[in-house]
């Protein structure tokens, strides 16, 4: 290899010979009369191209509708949770579920639930 000659003139054309063979293949098929089957190789690569894009807004959407994002009502942790779902709070371990866009505690059937109150003493003077 000569390296006193620079080739400013190279270039790379490795790529195009198969570009071609495939615009020349789609431009024969066309004329003789079967560019019903150029036409569904392109739906089907135009498919495989815009298949994934629409799957994934749709499901940034969905997600956008039933995530949840809340705090314990137990321990006051932030978090988040999919609509519509029974969990457990990573905190504290509490069982919880969704009501109204909130997080609420799950009671089986038959629990009573009882909030305490502080009550002050007071002494009374004689």
């Amino acid at each position: 290899m000569n390296q006193n000659n620079p080739n400013l003139l190279q270039l790379n054309l490795s790529g195009t010979g198969c570009w071609l063979t495939i615009l020349v293949t789609c431009l024969l098929l066309g004329t003789v009369g079967l560019g019903f089957l150029v036409k569904g190789i392109l739906l089907l690569l135009s498919l495989i191209l815009i298949l994934p894009v629409v799957g994934w807004l749709g499901f940034r959407w969905w997600l956008g509708r039933n995530l949840i994002a809340d705090q314990c009502p137990v321990c006051g942790h932030d978090f988040t949770a999919l609509n519509q779902t029974q969990f457990s709070c990573p905190n504290c371990g509490e069982s919880l579920k969704i009501e109204q866009g909130h997080f609420s505690r799950f009671n089986p059937p038959g629990t009573i639930d009882v909030e305490a109150v502080d009550v002050s003493v007071k002494q009374i003077e004689q």
